[in-house]
């Protein structure tokens, strides 16, 4: 069955990386690239939903496609709400599978693209003083100089001269742009910053 994926990947120049069991794939080293994975609800070692849920625990999710000859209703329930992007069942049609690695591959350069986006942003927060962190936190939560300048117990003069450089450190020309940059951390790093 691997073989006769892997030449149907090749056949639309899809570049593969099989492996005989999921132990294989667990200390393989993935090029890094977009992509997507293709289980079976019944391989060696790990049941697909379990790797499933392994590599979403690790963080190391990649979007997922099941095929397999041994699902069921629950199983498929199971595998889409944990976020597969298809459940198929053997047999299959070629088309079927080609149409939903597309869309975990679209899906994956997504995610990739969201989470670059979100690492820069975490750098810049990182470049960011205590204070001007403190400043942050409140205009993102929409409050106005006069009422950030209160609750700090500092003058308005000086919220606006933390306030331009956090926009200059976010890279940010609006407070719309700031607040699009904070909700991009990832929320573990915001809840630092609010501690």
């Amino acid at each position: 069955m691997r073989l006769a994926l892997e030449e149907l990947m090749l056949s639309v120049d899809l570049e593969t990386v099989s492996f005989s069991c999921t132990r294989d794939l667990l200390s393989a080293d993935l090029p890094d690239r977009p992509g997507c994975l293709i289980l079976d609800v019944r391989m060696p070692g790990l049941s697909g939903l379990d790797l499933q849920r392994h590599l979403a625990l690790s963080g190391r999710m990649k979007p997922i496609v099941f095929l397999t000859a041994h699902g069921d209703i629950p199983m498929s329930v199971q595998a889409m709400k944990a976020g597969a992007i298809d459940f198929l069942t053997k047999p299959h049609r070629d088309q079927a599978l080609l149409d939903a690695i597309a869309i975990g591959i679209e899906a994956d350069i997504t995610h990739r693209a969201s989470a670059r986006v979100s690492d820069q942003h975490a750098e810049r927060l990182k470049t960011l003083t205590s204070r001007e962190r403190q400043v942050l936190r409140q205009l993102v939560e929409g409050k106005l100089n006069k009422q950030i300048a209160h609750d700090l117990g500092i003058s308005d003069v000086t919220v606006k001269v933390h306030r331009g450089n956090v926009m200059r450190k976010i890279k940010a020309r609006s407070v719309a742009d700031l607040v699009r940059a904070w909700e991009a951390v990832p929320a573990p790093l915001r809840e630092d910053e609010a501690a």
